[in-house]
């Protein structure tokens, strides 16, 4: 009896998985082509992207091109699975959700789709000799296809000056890119400002100004973390005067251009867009640059500094300046 006592009891103890050590937590696989193994959590996937939060690497960017996503429970991941994943994780959207950014930042990911980019922020009050401010406000957008890349950008930058306007620009513009089977690309970039504080010998000329931009270029080299793009362009500009006396002129410039992003360490990225440009017809040039370092906090937040100057628009007579501002994000 006591014999079948002991035997039925370590039979018991194999049963019972607390009993044992505990059963490893059963996680996603990221597997890349050239076989690599990676463990951790889809977070999402898009036509062209994957987000996999890792155990040991933290959150990665993937190309889907580059690799797949074996689930948990064996399958390939799909974005059905994914949403509903998610939405089990973190719960019906309702009003108090607004007080969480991580689920407000899930719902404008939803409405997007794949589409993807940033809100950002910058705020300074100064007030010494004079009291000074100068807010900027600007949006994001991108989306990606195999061969296409498209993005969306809108900014507003208000200055006061001991209660005077210094500065009041709304800016927007858009960029379509084709990458042919070459390393050849293409590439469409119209843009739009308004600026409704400027003066030109101490008269007011508020002006709306309409960029266009015509490129062909070639990628130097392409790859997940690194990419760097240089070509040509002809530009046309036109430029309403929108005070009196009013007026309208247009006139075109050429140009060269390098593009540059890059991921580093420590979840930061580097970005770059330089331009020179060189009227023909004038003989005039000048050129503008924008340079941005950011560095992601958490999934959501990234904090973010960018200089951008531009002087002597050789196509038409506008705002020179230059550009120092901290930026705060949200990323969606």
């Amino acid at each position: 009896m006591t014999i079948c006592a002991i035997l039925g009891g370590a039979a018991s103890l194999r049963a019972d998985p607390h009993a044992a050590a505990a059963e490893p937590v059963k996680q996603d696989t990221l597997v890349y082509k050239d076989g690599d193994q990676i463990k951790g959590r889809l977070k999402e996937r898009s036509a062209t992207e994957i987000v996999f939060l890792s155990t040991r690497f933290g959150l990665l960017h993937v190309p889907v091109a580059d690799a797949k996503v074996i689930l948990a429970n064996g399958d390939d991941d799909t974005m059905a699975e994914v949403r509903a994943r998610r939405e089990e994780a973190e719960g019906p959207f309702t009003f108090w959700s607004l007080l969480s950014l991580r689920a407000l930042t899930s719902q404008v990911r939803n409405f997007f789709g794949p589409w993807h980019g940033r809100f950002a922020v910058s705020s300074q009050v100064v007030s010494d000799t004079t009291d000074r401010t100068n807010d900027t406000i600007e949006a994001h957008l991108q989306r990606k296809w195999k061969k296409d890349t498209i993005q969306i950008n809108g900014r507003y930058d208000y200055s006061e000056t001991n209660g005077l306007v210094t500065t009041d620009i709304v800016k927007g513009d858009a960029s379509w890119r084709h990458d042919f089977q070459s390393r050849l690309f293409a590439s469409y970039t119209p843009s739009a400002e308004m600026n409704r504080a400027f003066s030109f010998n101490g008269l007011p000329a508020d002006y709306v100004l309409v960029q266009q931009e015509l490129g062909v270029g070639v990628n130097v080299f392409t790859s997940p973390k690194r990419n760097l793009r240089v070509g040509m362009a002809e530009n046309v500009f036109d430029l309403w005067q929108i005070v009196p006396p009013e007026s309208h002129n247009s006139k075109t410039a050429e140009s060269v251009f390098l593009e540059a992003d890059w991921k580093l360490p420590w979840a930061m990225t580097l970005t770059e867009r330089g331009v020179w440009y060189y009227s023909i017809n004038t003989g005039r040039d000048g050129w503008e640059n924008k340079i941005e370092l950011d560095k992601k906090l958490t999934e959501t937040f990234t904090v973010g500094i960018r200089h951008e100057v531009r002087y002597n628009n050789p196509g038409v007579r506008v705002q020179d300046y230059t550009l120092l501002k901290l930026l705060i994000g949200i990323d969606f």
